[in-house]
């Protein structure tokens, strides 16, 4: 019995051991194997990662790129923009709305500008010339002759010497009278128009202060909108509100310049009636001796 005992377990011992021995040997196998996969996908998570930062990277590289070459060429732009196309562009960033208003005030205020330059233009007259002429054709053919000197002479002092040839006859008090009437009759005509000019000067700046409060107005609303003031809400509205501004007061300056050459051409105009009328008097004075 007990040798049969002693041949089983040599026989179970030599049955299970090496299948032991096996099992041992692929589990440890298995467990090399899992780590070598737990490796490789550590391996293929980290290099993923890296590339997807390398990508980011690149990606915020190109933009910062884009971003500088799309703002060197604004900046060309800029610098080769005309002086037309600079003007353009204020007035379009000023809210085109009021720039307009302004826009339109400068119109109308040159446009009387110009036609009073002309008209004054016109008006100025040879007085020295004239004289001569009358005091000749008084001494040749008359008053009549005279009359047709005046007639044919263009401009406001020949007006005045023609409106005091027509009362020669009734005494040289009544010629004064009809000269001094006359002559503030022409003086009317010569200031016609410089108080719309000077309406448009005072009125550009008005227009222009008004866009800048109502810019300002906006900025305030696009704060409370955002609930914080970010500094580009602000700087945009105040940008539209010192461009109304700037564009008011360059019409003011522009139009107060040409209304201080026509009151100066006026006042010499008026001048050279007054002068030219005493001369007048004292020919038609010398002519009645």
């Amino acid at each position: 019995m007990k040798k049969l005992f002693a041949l089983l377990t040599m026989v179970a011992f030599l049955t299970f051991g090496p299948l032991s021995q096996t099992f041992a040997q692929d589990q440890v196998e298995e467990a090399q194997v899992e780590q070598a996969t737990n490796d490789e996908s550590t391996e293929m998570v980290d290099s993923t990662a890296t590339e997807t930062d390398s990508t980011v990277v690149a990606t915020e590289t190109e933009v910062a790129e884009t971003m500088e070459t799309t703002m060197d060429d604004e900046e060309l732009l800029k610098k080769d923009e005309t002086f037309h196309q600079i003007l353009k562009r204020y007035f379009i960033e000023g809210s085109a709305g009021f720039m307009s208003t302004v826009l339109l005030a400068l119109i109308l205020g040159l446009a009387l500008v110009i036609e009073r330059i002309i008209y004054l233009n016109l008006a100025t007259t040879n007085t020295q010339k004239l004289l001569t002429g009358i005091e000749d054709a008084l001494k040749s053919g008359g008053v009549d002759a005279a009359k047709d000197i005046c007639r044919d002479t263009r401009g406001p002092v020949a007006s005045i010497f023609y409106q005091g040839l027509m009362k020669y006859d009734e005494g040289l008090d009544n010629v004064e009278k009809s000269i001094v009437a006359y002559g503030s009759v022409q003086m009317g005509r010569l200031e016609k128009g410089l108080s719309w000019i000077s309406l448009f000067i005072a009125l550009a700046p008005m227009l222009g202060f008004m866009g800048t409060v109502i810019g300002m107005i906006q900025a305030f609303d696009m704060i409370q909108e955002a609930g914080d003031i970010n500094p580009t809400v602000v700087a945009g509205g105040i940008k539209v509100a010192l461009l109304t501004t700037v564009f008011g007061l360059i019409v003011a300056i522009i139009l107060q310049i040409f209304y201080n050459y026509l009151l100066a051409k006026v006042e010499s105009l008026v001048n050279d009636m007054e002068d030219s009328s005493i001369s007048f008097m004292d020919i038609l004075a010398d002519n009645k001796k």
